[in-house]
This record gives C-alpha cells, sequence and structure tokens, in this order.
C-alpha cells in the first residue's frame, strides 16, 4: 500500500468559459468537481496505476464530507482522513476555453487545533505500518506546526518507509531538514529554498540540505533529477499545450509507482514525465489521458551521467 499525506485537503471545483474578461460577468459552460489536494491528486493517478493506495490526512464540515463521498467512487483507494471541526477548503480553477491558460483560485483550509493534529500523528503511525512509500504533498493548513513534514519524514525513516515530499515556501524549508529520501520541487520551488534559477545548481544546494534525490519539475522541458550517484534529464518528445493543472502530482504518482515496483531511474522519470504530460492534455483538469500516456512512455529521451558519491 502508498500512503499519500494531503493536510490540506480541497474540493477542486473546475469552472470552463468561453473566455475570461477581468471585471466581467461571465457564464459558465461546464462545471466539473473532485475531490482535491495534492496528496488526494497523486492518490488517484496512482490507484488508476492499479496501486492499492490510502489517502489522510485532514478534512471537516460540509465540504469535507462532499469530498469523502468523491473518495468512495475511486477503486483501490482507502479513505483514512482524520475529521477537523473546521470546513474544507475549495480551490477554484477558470479555464479560459479561447486561450486555454487556467485562472487558480485556491481558498485557505481550516485551522487545526492541537488535539488533532495528535490525533493525526496516531493515525499516520499506525498507517505506515503497512505502507511501502509516503508522499507528503501541499501546503500546511493554519495550526499544523510549520516543521510538520520533518517530523512526519523522520516518523516514517524509524519505521522503515520511504518518503518523497512535495511542498513549497516555508514548509519546503523546514521539510528538507528531515532528509526525506525524494525531494520533488518545480523550479520555482527549487529557486525559493536555495536562492538560485540555475537547475542544477540548485538541486545539488538541495541535497546539500539534505535530501536524499532532488527530481526538480522544469515545465515542458521535463525533468531534472540528481541522485546520490547520478545526474538524469527526461524530457517529453514534444511541446505540449494544455491545462498544466496537476501535472506535478502525476509526475509524483510516477516517481512513487516505479519506486515501489523497484524500477531503475531511467523508468521512474520516464513514467513521472509522461503521465505528466497526459494530464496536461487532459480536458479535465488533474486527471490524465491514458491513450496519451501510454503512447508517449516509449517517447520521453532520458540521459544520465555518473557523479561523484
Amino acid at each position: 500500500m502508498i500512503l499519500t499525506v494531503t493536510l490540506n485537503t480541497a474540493l477542486d471545483i473546475t469552472y470552463r468559459i468561453p473566455s475570461l474578461r477581468p471585471g466581467s460577468s461571465h457564464r459558465v459552460s461546464e462545471v466539473t468537481e473532485r475531490p482535491g489536494g495534492k496528496g488526494v491528486n497523486v492518490a488517484r493517478v496512482l490507484a488508476a496505476l492499479g496501486h492499492e493506495v490510502t489517502v489522510t490526512g485532514f478534512s471537516g464540515g460540509t465540504t469535507g464530507r462532499v469530498l469523502r463521498e468523491r473518495l468512495t467512487e475511486v477503486p483501490r483507494l482507502t479513505d483514512a482522513l482524520v475529521p477537523v471541526s473546521g470546513t474544507t477548503r475549495r480551490t477554484i480553477a477558470v479555464v479560459d476555453a479561447r486561450s486555454g491558460d487556467t485562472t487558480q483560485l485556491n481558498e485557505p483550509g481550516p485551522a487545526v487545533s492541537h488535539a488533532e493534529w495528535s490525533a493525526f500523528q496516531e493515525v499516520y503511525e499506525d498507517l505506515l505500518a503497512s505502507a511501502s512509500a509516503v508522499a507528503l504533498c501541499g501546503s500546511l493548513p493554519p495550526g499544523v506546526p510549520v516543521g510538520a513534514y520533518a517530523s512526519l519524514i523522520r516518523t516514517a525513516r524509524a519505521a522503515g518507509v520511504p518518503t518523497l515530499l512535495d511542498t513549497s515556501g516555508s514548509a519546503l524549508r523546514r521539510g528538507v531538514a528531515g532528509r526525506p529520501d525524494i525531494l520533488k520541487p518545480n523550479a520555482d520551488e527549487l529557486a525559493e529554498l536555495t536562492g538560485s534559477h540555475e537547475p542544477l545548481r540548485a538541486t545539488q544546494d538541495a541535497r546539500r540540505r539534505g535530501a536524499g534525490t532532488v527530481v526538480a519539475s522544469l515545465g515542458p522541458q521535463g525533468l531534472l533529477a540528481l541522485t546520490p550517484d547520478a545526474r538524469w534529464r527526461a524530457t517529453p518528445p514534444t511541446g505540449l499545450h494544455g491545462n498544466p493543472t496537476g501535472a506535478g502530482d502525476s509526475a509524483v504518482a510516477g516517481l512513487l509507482s516505479a519506486l515501489v515496483e523497484h524500477q531503475p531511474w531511467p523508468t521512474r522519470l520516464s513514467r513521472a514525465v509522461a503521465l505528466s504530460a497526459a494530464t496536461v492534455l487532459s480536458p479535465v483538469a488533474g486527471e490524465f489521458d491514458r491513450a496519451a500516456y501510454e503512447e508517449l512512455l516509449d517517447k520521453v529521451v532520458v540521459t544520465g551521467k555518473a557523479t561523484a558519491a
């Protein structure tokens, strides 16, 4: 079982409109609604790939009930969310059909009490007993300690479970000190963490800060990975146009699925890039186009170079 942690879950709502005009009234042509938050997105892709996955984190209020009801529709996915007294947030994606651009509006999460955080930690420790890997993803809701991810990573290491961290800001800066096995930032997050906008230098710096392996998302240029003994680049075959929402989460699912299958790094990166690209091509934000994924998988170009240990 793969465990995903989403401390700030969300109900993702996507509005499709003919053309976005700021300051104007719009008629929505299509609405989609699905359970979200980065770790939930990762779990949904993992389940679609055939893996048993468990989702934990927090949910509460009417929005949280809707989210949990929608999770029951996903085969191979187990809901282990911890209830809170506050209300789960919503995220609103407005897709401009004319340009293809997406405008994202993210509500703040519910305040988490000390007792609720303690209850989550107990659930998390119990779940680790049957986990093959754990992904810790997304922002921290109010009330959760800024060092939460570092603490959860150390708990997983003590249980012998490999970890992947995908977050940003202060949660990333503090979390990397927990020494995650894989750190998966995008280019902006990596630059914010290290102060460098040169991807290779930044990934090297991130490894020195504690990450075992750094896999950086470079948008249309694919992935740059720095492991303890090699440097890898993985690029999609062509430039892709579409909605990038959830593409990074699909990349995380690709990395995790191949990790638990004990695949080598070229296979892990090919899968991550193909899934990310297939998510950009999907008509629904955060889902992946399976036919595109299968077609792209063998077309991803992966090159590697050994480095000093």
